[in-house]
């Protein structure tokens, strides 16, 4: 058979099956959770992630799930439900797979009850404050997009922009999905139901 025939028979099976190997959908994204498996991250801290509900889930202790890839521009999609007191957060670019904070990564924040609420939930810690009206995300289940591309960042939160900034200070890294101490206690969920990223 022509090398041109089985191309075509493989471009005819991939559009068939809607996805590509490896978890990569046609239309580029990658699903990094599926709260099915925490195959693509690897555990930094103490806090207790799991499988449980169709979610992935950690309620206690302080710690991070971390991308075992890094990655430069993209756009990211997750899906998670925090509670009021939820301390959480998407960090991305981060310099150091087994140190990660504000200072080494472009932290998007989950946290409706941080002390300084300008940085809470839909800002970008240390780098830009959340839009007016600040978003709540505790005791629902929410969405971020998340774009890096060169040094231009904007988050978009339940289809609203709460964050958008230039800052070329980190320009690729890993990504973590945290689990903090609450304003009261570490004991609040987070849970991410799926968590999708797009290369650009």
């Amino acid at each position: 058979m022509k090398r041109s025939v089985v191309a075509a028979a493989v471009m005819v099976l991939v559009g068939a099956c809607g996805h590509m190997p490896g978890g990569e959908k046609s239309s580029g994204w990658v699903t990094l959770i599926d709260a099915s498996s925490l195959g693509n991250w690897n555990r930094v801290g103490e806090a207790n992630w799991r499988v449980a509900d169709g979610a992935v889930v950690a309620d206690k202790g302080v710690g991070f799930l971390v991308t075992k890839e890094t990655y430069g521009d993209f756009e990211l999609k997750a899906e998670f439900y925090a509670d009021a007191d939820t301390n959480s957060g998407i960090f991305i670019r981060c310099q150091d797979p087994q140190k990660l904070g504000s200072d080494n990564c472009y932290e998007v924040n989950i946290f409706d009850t941080r002390p300084k609420p300008e940085h809470g939930t839909g800002a970008i810690v240390d780098v830009v404050a959340v839009k007016e009206p600040r978003p709540k995300a505790g005791g629902r289940w929410n969405t971020f997009h998340v774009t890096a591309k060169g040094d231009h960042l904007v988050v978009v939160m339940n289809g609203t922009k709460t964050a958008e900034a230039h800052d070329g200070k980190l320009a690729r890294g890993v990504i973590g999905l945290q689990h903090a101490a609450g304003a009261k206690d570490d004991k609040s969920p987070i849970k991410f139901k799926k968590v999708e990223i797009r290369p650009l």
